[in-house]
């Protein structure tokens, strides 16, 4: 069975062809090929101002933390969560150039006969830690409070969200326009950045429905049946082989397995607060590989092949994922970002100097390949020791 397959019997898709489906007449805002949707001022000045905002959460991830935490004690996981959500909302819009001053609003959902307020502490004292974290980078957060609600009939254990706002000059945007002869910066998403206190396995905040039930044992499926929805079938639950607590080590540092996979996902925000403002003119288009994946530059391209043929090494995560779950190779880079959550398209002549200045914050960077021009279509083509070509 693909992984495609499995992902809809638990109830999720990793395409969201349905949510794509729904929202597909929605009005897509001032310019329709950027990465976040991007609204006219509203202060009177439509012509050089612009408005986003934007909302999502850590997905399914909460629930691996919640029998993690059940299981080691450890109750700091949950501040791996509070970053997950922040994360996926800042680092999508720094993709349009949005790179300071957000406004941002929390919103979690409980319950509370599972969630202490222990629980709930450390998630806003994170989200805090983080802000603080973000400031001392030169990125202005602005809390602007949230809410916190009991709804135990509605949600197994927790659900976290940020909604996230930013007004910033036009002149700044940056748009995709990605087109042939373009040179592909791929921007690591393991390893420890200058920023990280610890070993980030990469995994993000997508394609944890299929990491936690395809890795993890079952026994965890009769200790903890609050963690997943019961109507997925018994043979999809928790079907792998490995405990929370086996112990595996990464350059240098021990790791939980459980830990590895609920690594908060990393921002690059410092790092595009740094090359933005310098580099913009050479800057293409900015690609974060969150659902989707490798593929996810499809969604803001025409008539181009997207050709990558020197992609970073796969980090171990991945490497047990794939193992445990017998997916193919060709669906792992369609599901998980495989190690390369960031994509800078850029001109050849900066390709060089953006790369030094992305590896001084510790974040291996290569470029992982090219555009070329495709008439009448698009195309993403990914060369790499494990399939050859996909």
């Amino acid at each position: 069975m693909s992984i495609t397959d499995r992902y809809a019997q638990r109830g999720v898709s990793a395409s969201k062809s349905e949510v794509h489906e729904a929202v597909k007449n929605l009005d897509k805002g001032l310019f329709p090929s950027a990465f976040c949707k991007i609204l006219p001022d509203f202060t009177g000045k439509e012509d050089t101002f612009c408005n986003i905002i934007h909302a999502d959460t850590a997905g399914t991830k909460p629930s691996l933390a919640y029998v993690y935490w059940r299981e080691t004690g450890d109750i700091s996981v949950w501040r791996g969560i509070a970053q997950d959500a922040l994360v996926m909302n800042l680092d999508d819009m720094a993709c349009v150039g949005m790179v300071n001053d957000f406004v941002l609003s929390s919103t979690i959902g409980r319950n509370k006969n599972l969630i202490p307020g222990a629980v709930i502490k450390e998630i806003i004292d994170a989200t805090q830690e983080f802000i603080s974290l973000m400031n001392e980078h030169k990125v202005q957060i602005h809390h602007g409070g949230g809410e916190t609600a009991d709804v135990g009939d509605i949600v197994r254990t927790i659900d976290v969200g940020f909604t996230v706002y930013g007004r910033m000059p036009k002149a700044s945007l940056i748009v995709n326009n990605i087109k042939p002869g373009a040179f592909i910066i791929g921007v690591s998403s393991y390893g420890q950045a200058t920023y990280e206190t610890s070993y980030n396995g990469g995994m993000g905040s997508n394609g944890l429905t299929s990491a936690r039930h395809d890795v993890f044992s079952s026994i965890y499926k009769d200790k903890y049946p609050e963690s997943f929805d019961p109507l997925v079938p018994n043979e999809l639950v928790y079907s792998g082989t490995r405990s929370m607590t086996d112990e595996i080590e990464i350059d240098g540092q021990v790791i939980r397995l459980g830990k590895l996979v609920l690594s908060p996902t990393r921002t690059f925000l410092p790092i595009l607060r740094s090359i933005i403002p310098e580099y913009k003119s050479s800057i293409q288009g900015i690609i974060h590989n969150t659902g989707g994946a490798h593929y996810k530059v499809l969604n803001f391209v025409e008539n181009v092949k997207i050709i990558k043929d020197n992609l970073l090494d796969i980090p171990p995560l991945f490497n047990i994922i794939q193992k445990e779950s017998g997916t193919s190779w060709e669906e792992m880079f369609k599901v998980f970002n495989m190690g390369t959550r960031l994509e800078l398209y850029v001109d050849e002549k900066e390709a060089h100097n953006m790369i030094e200045q992305i590896q001084s914050f510790g974040i291996h960077a290569q470029v992982i390949g090219r555009v070329e021009h495709k008439e009448n279509g698009k195309e993403v083509s990914i060369e790499h020791a494990t399939l050859k070509t996909v």
